[in-house]
């Protein structure tokens, strides 16, 4: 398996949520139109990859053309900053956890120690920390609060979904797990750690490199923001 990261990595890991949500969305339609929601998932289905692309496009349009209110303020900028790269570097860190667990065992095995015994969705949980956590870099309050709130009107159906799939796969092993680990907000009240893992490398490479985006988006804002210091990119608006 080739385990070098490419560009359209991080949109086919968005697509493939975004697609999931939305299907979701349309299958609450069957009961009114059976016809309409098969359709529309069929359109789904051949533009997903594109409704991927145009959303960080979109995204990374704001970026360039906005500013920072704060951003000739250094104290609440910097503290902004920080934070967010705090947030950023635990996200990162935190999903690399969870790939040690999970990696080459997705599909055939109910995994509940290490990171998953203190939620049962610890992947998005450090994903909303750093998707928040870029936010932040931009030293606003407004992108990392928008983000948040889109965070979530949409995972808790991905979420939904793939609980529905495990319940489906691990039965009774899966409903016993749900019952004693909270769903999203991590509690170490039943945290365990074996004393030896097996890890699948091959598996572990890829979702290494899925993991540190966070981190290249933080150095992205920095780079942006030198940009606009120095006129070569315009700032249009500032958010506060």
């Amino acid at each position: 398996m080739d385990s070098r990261f490419h560009g359209n990595d991080i949109f086919m890991l968005i697509d493939k949520r975004l697609y999931s949500s939305l299907i979701f969305l349309v299958t609450l339609l069957n009961p009114i139109n059976g016809e309409f929601a098969v359709e529309v998932k069929k359109v789904l289905a051949k533009w997903r990859i594109r409704l991927g692309q145009l959303f960080i496009l979109g995204f990374g349009v704001v970026i360039l053309c906005t500013g920072s209110y704060w951003e000739e303020n250094s104290i609440v900028g910097g503290v902004l900053f920080l934070i967010g790269t705090v947030l950023a570097s635990i996200a990162t860190v935190g999903r690399m956890w969870c790939s040690i667990y999970i990696s080459g065992y997705k599909k055939d095995l109910l995994v509940t120690t290490g990171p998953y015994s203190i939620c049962r969705n610890p992947l998005y949980f450090f994903s909303l920390l750093g998707a928040v956590g870029v936010g932040l870099a931009t030293k606003t309050l407004s992108i990392p609060l928008m983000i948040f709130i889109l965070f979530a009107m949409y995972y808790p159906f991905v979420i939904k979904r793939e609980e529905e799939r495990l319940t489906g796969i691990h039965q009774d092993g899966f409903e016993n797990y749900r019952k004693r680990i909270p769903r999203f907000i991590p509690s170490f009240s039943y945290f365990e750690e074996p004393d030896e893992y097996t890890i699948k490398p091959k598996f572990l490479r890829e979702r290494f490199f899925d993991s540190l985006w966070f981190v290249w988006l933080v150095g992205v804002l920095a780079l942006v923001e030198t940009l606009h210091r120095h006129g070569v990119v315009p700032v249009y608006y500032r958010l506060y």
